[in-house]
């Protein structure tokens, strides 16, 4: 299984991002995809998850309203849409696969590379 991530870069506060998560090697029904930040001296936290095959989704209080987590199964691809940015934003993200409800207690059973998200101010 492969989890290929991309879309990050530097952008000023305000601004957006669309994160990519390409998947292969398996399907994921019965799974949900999500995205994991991790900032220097931080702990490593779940910001989205959505599940794969009914779509529902979970977002960390701090991302609600800004971030918008989709999938596309046509190319076994989920995203990660980031907008109004700010400098706490800055980690470097990383996609991941695992169990429903799963995701946002931390627990992943496939993990990407990550992508470095860096917000100036």
């Amino acid at each position: 299984v492969q989890l290929q991530a991309s879309g990050g870069g530097l952008v000023q506060a305000g601004g957006s991002l669309r994160l990519s998560c390409a998947a292969s090697g398996r399907t994921f029904s019965g799974y949900e995809m999500g995205w994991f930040r991790q900032a220097p001296g931080k702990e490593r936290e779940c910001v989205a998850a959505i599940s794969w095959s009914g779509g529902s989704t979970y977002y960390e209080d701090s991302v609600k309203v800004r971030f918008t987590i989709s999938r596309d199964k046509s190319k076994n691809t989920v995203y990660l849409q980031m907008n109004s940015l700010k400098p706490e934003d800055t980690a470097v993200y990383l996609c991941a696969a695992g169990a429903i409800g799963a995701l946002r207690i931390g627990v992943a059973d496939y993990w990407g590379h990550g992508t470095q998200v860096t917000v100036s101010s």
